[in-house]
């Protein structure tokens, strides 16, 4: 049975990373109509890469029982931030920043057996939170701003709780490499984000 929850759980992921590489990966152009477009906001290629990183990075670093710390900080930033965003706020260089944030993210992934002073973790995952919030709040609807948060939140819980199991089944499965298995998933990630920047 254990086996093939985490089959199930591999298939699922697979299927979310084809899904992503049929999404346009720009945040300008997109539906913005309801929870729909908010679901789908989340599966650009560059917010699916920070999001589960996010989830695995939660559980490699920060300490036994408080994987969840990192999931909620940075879903309260991104609502806060993409509020912000549709009331207004702007910054420039937003999408070469949304880049370099699965760079970063990356570099946390490789490091995060290393001992990251969980505060710092925690404030570099706000500030990615707070780019990616901005990004989806600039596409906000002129009404009904609520449904699309919705969306987005929910989309980006499944992507967090989807690295939190990945994280899991690493630790379980591949116990004597995880930290070689992180690592190299930093190492993609951050290549990623590095061939996203370069598209700017």
């Amino acid at each position: 049975m254990k086996l093939l929850s985490h089959t199930s759980l591999g298939r699922i992921g697979v299927g979310l990373l084809a899904l992503a590489t049929g999404v346009a990966q720009a945040h300008t152009g997109h539906d913005t109509a309801g929870v729909m477009a908010g679901l789908a906001h989340p599966l650009g290629l560059d917010h699916l890469l920070v999001m589960l990183a996010v989830g695995i990075w939660s559980v490699s670093a920060l300490p036994a029982g408080k994987a969840w710390w990192g999931p909620s900080v940075f879903m309260a930033t991104l609502l806060l931030s993409a509020a912000l965003a549709a009331f207004g706020l702007t910054v420039p260089f937003l999408e070469p920043m949304i880049s370099l944030s699965v760079v970063l993210l990356g570099a946390m992934l490789i490091l995060s057996r290393q001992g990251t002073p969980v505060p710092l973790g925690l404030g570099l995952v706000a500030l990615v939170a707070s780019l990616h919030g901005l990004a989806h709040g600039a596409e906000a609807p002129g009404s009904g701003f609520a449904t699309y948060a919705l969306g987005f939140l929910v989309s980006t819980a499944v992507l967090h709780a989807s690295g939190l199991l990945a994280a899991r089944g690493i630790g379980r499965y591949l116990a004597r490499s995880t930290a070689w298995v992180i690592s190299a998933l930093g190492t993609v990630c951050g290549a990623a984000g590095l061939y996203l920047l370069s598209q700017f």
